[in-house]
């Protein structure tokens, strides 16, 4: 058995796509999950589950999410080691630490699956959004020091410059999904 972030995008954002945690924890318990823990109202959960592959494991939350709720959403599955590895991989900590409720702008676009080196060589996110915006393991950091809506839209630019599934966090959920692992 394994620890997993299990990330769900766009769910209870404004009054679209409600899921209660209650019924989300219901579900990935139904799944097989066990130690099941949400974090707020926003579609975000760890659990312990099986050792199998992260994508396949999101799809069938995508599917039993779609059958129990009527919901459809994207699901991204994380390791453990690996959301610890983007948490201690934060390029701009001591700019967030510098500047008050920094960890509300700070951002981790996480990507389903690493992009094509080909396409992130011809399509760098650091020229995207230069000095706020480094790529790691499968993740965009992206420091957005004047907050989000004043900054580029990196999630958007990835999923369609990079050809690849992205789901954003700000850093408090990232640090919480951390803790709770």
């Amino acid at each position: 058995m394994a620890r997993y972030a299990i990330l769900i995008r766009g769910i209870n954002v404004g009054t679209a796509k409600r899921v209660a945690m209650a019924d989300l924890r219901a579900l990935l318990e139904e799944l097989g999950y066990t130690a099941v823990k949400t974090h707020l109202n926003s579609g975000n959960a760890v659990a312990t589950g099986p050792e199998d592959d992260p994508l396949a494991q999101a799809a069938r939350i995508e599917e039993a999410l779609v059958a129990r709720t009527g919901v459809s959403a994207r699901v991204l599955v994380v390791t453990a080691d690996h959301l610890r590895a983007v948490a201690a991989g934060n390029p701009y900590a001591a700019e967030m630490a510098a500047v008050e409720k920094g960890g509300s702008r700070m951002m981790a676009h996480l990507l389903l699956v690493a992009p094509d080196p080909a396409l992130l060589a011809e399509h760098d996110p650091a020229e995207f959004d230069p000095g706020h915006a480094q790529v790691g393991d499968r993740v965009i950091y992206q420091w957005c020091p004047d907050g989000l809506l004043e900054s580029p839209d990196m999630h958007g630019w990835a999923s369609k410059h990079l050809g690849v599934e992205v789901t954003t966090r700000n850093w408090n959920t990232i640090a919480k999904l951390a803790d709770l692992l």
